[in-house]
């Protein structure tokens, strides 16, 4: 529950109290000051705490226009509890263009960091300390790798029935369950005691709008879990996303020019044709074949590949064809919505 006064980088945030907060970072080498963005809005009632961050990989960019429409929406006016949102942790990664920090280190393999520790270290201890300890739940944006693109998904501990029910409330059609890794912001906020699950879709270092809807109306989804804003006045019942236990990935089995010939969120079956590679000369080298059958949740995009690249990623389900129907429909709806920037009611 929330504290009637919350401290993040000295300032304090009383109940009902709004703030944005430029958390110090370490300086770059032109003695240019960096700092990392927090907005915090708290409503007049206690409630649980919620951070939602995004740009953990700089090069990871949608989160950013998720957060800021959440911060730009009526759904804060009347709040219940504590949001805390960071758009971009890894500021230094969203000035290079890149996934890294200046170490070359991943930020989300470098928890729990230390005060003293390497430049990746510093920023993580600040982020777990200055925020994930204040909160009780948290949503981490991100989006597929440099060349690939991820359905919108949902990634958590599914094992654990509180975060389970959060995914649900997120509301896209896939979840998929995901193991705890060692030096990841999920596997901390864990032992801190907050329940986070994260978000994936889209590609880095471009906006995609049907990812950027799909992660407002999920955070929407969440806060409406946690009673944090009133529930939605819509009768249309809320289907249960489709829960993936599995997935694999389908690699090159050649080098060469890749024809793609299914894409993302199609269903496939085993012996499917996924891709073909060709030679500069148009002959084909081989073809790319499904092992076992799912939904595409992550693809490659660029034409080029190396034997062994990872191309294709598949998610398994019991029933894959209703999961390629539910994927279509939400898909269709969210496009098909007239308001890009807040949640339909």
């Amino acid at each position: 529950m929330a504290k009637d006064t919350l401290t993040i980088g000295g300032i304090d945030i009383p109940l009902g109290g709004t703030a944005r907060i430029e958390l110090p970072m370490v300086k770059l080498y032109t003695d240019t000051n960096m700092s990392m963005p927090v907005f915090v809005k708290r409503g007049k009632r206690s409630g649980p705490t919620l951070f939602i961050s995004a740009a953990i990989h700089g090069d990871e960019l949608n989160g950013i226009e998720i957060i800021s429409r959440i911060i730009q929406s009526k759904y804060l006016e009347n709040i219940k509890g504590t949001l805390i949102a960071v758009p971009i942790v890894n500021g230094y990664g969203v000035l290079s263009q890149s996934r890294y920090l200046p170490d070359r280190r991943d930020l989300n393999r470098s928890f729990p960091g230390s005060k003293r520790g390497s430049l990746a270290g510093r920023v993580a201890d600040r982020f777990l300390s200055e925020i994930v300890s204040k909160a009780n739940y948290g949503i981490d944006l991100h989006t597929g790798s440099l060349h690939r693109t991820n359905l919108p998904q949902v990634r958590a501990n599914l094992d654990d029935p509180e975060i389970l029910a959060i995914a649900k409330a997120f509301g896209v059609p896939v979840v998929l369950n995901s193991n705890l890794r060692d030096g990841s912001l999920r596997e901390c906020a864990d032992d801190a005691g907050a329940k986070v699950i994260l978000y994936e879709a889209g590609e880095a270092l471009r906006f995609d709008e049907l990812s950027i809807r799909a992660g407002v109306q999920g955070v929407v989804g969440v806060m409406r879990h946690l009673g944090m804003i009133p529930k939605s006045r819509s009768k249309k019942p809320v289907k249960d996303p489709r829960i993936a236990r599995s997935s694999s990935w389908v690699r090159a089995t050649d080098s060469g020019f890749t024809t793609h010939i299914k894409e993302l969120g199609d269903l496939v079956e085993s012996g499917d044709v996924l891709a073909e590679i060709k030679d500069p000369y148009g002959d084909i080298l081989d073809k790319v074949l499904c092992k076992n059958g799912g939904i595409i949740i992550g693809k490659q995009n660029i034409p080029l590949v190396q034997e062994g690249d990872a191309m294709y990623h598949i998610a398994h389900f019991l029933s894959p064809d209703e999961v390629a129907e539910d994927v279509e429909i939400r898909h269709g709806e969210l496009m098909d919505s007239e308001d890009s920037s807040v949640l339909i009611d």
